[in-house]
């Protein structure tokens, strides 16, 4: 999936949106990712120059919303982390490789786990990432009139 198809899907947009390609997929199970680091993006600065971990974790829960598409389309929501270990940095020019696997996923919340690696090392990983994702249409949930 291109940056077209990605916008199709999530609601994140410049500078907030951290998925730069979805590379691939297999529905309800896994998908796998990147973001290209650049020295123009909003986070970095003289004396950071490098993307803040929670900021990886960021695009691993974006990611993660490609793996649930069909389980319900709505705006989702990052609700919950454990495990999370941060042991490398991604500097400008850096491809960051993301990977997100489905755990479960019930009643609109989907459990999962991710990683985040550069040149195959891994610099972040998340053993839960707990996303919930709101119904799209709420006028069943609407007494009638």
């Amino acid at each position: 999936m291109d940056i077209n198809e990605i916008t199709s899907v999530l609601p994140h947009r410049y500078p907030f949106l951290m998925v730069d390609r979805v590379s691939e997929l297999e529905p309800g199970k896994w998908v796998k990712g990147y973001k290209n680091v650049t020295r123009n993006e909003w986070f970095m600065t003289e004396a950071e120059p490098y993307m803040p971990g929670m900021m990886i974790v960021e695009a691993l829960a974006q990611l993660g919303a490609f793996a649930t598409m069909g389980s319900g389309s709505g705006l989702g929501f990052l609700s919950s982390l454990k495990g999370v270990e941060m042991t490398g940095l991604a500097r400008p020019g850096d491809r960051v490789q993301l990977y997100y696997e489905v755990i479960r996923h019930k009643k609109g919340f989907t459990l999962g786990r991710g990683q985040a690696s550069v040149e195959g090392n891994v610099i972040v990983k998340v053993d839960e990432l707990m996303t919930y994702t709101s119904p799209s249409d709420t006028s069943a949930a609407r007494p009638a009139q």
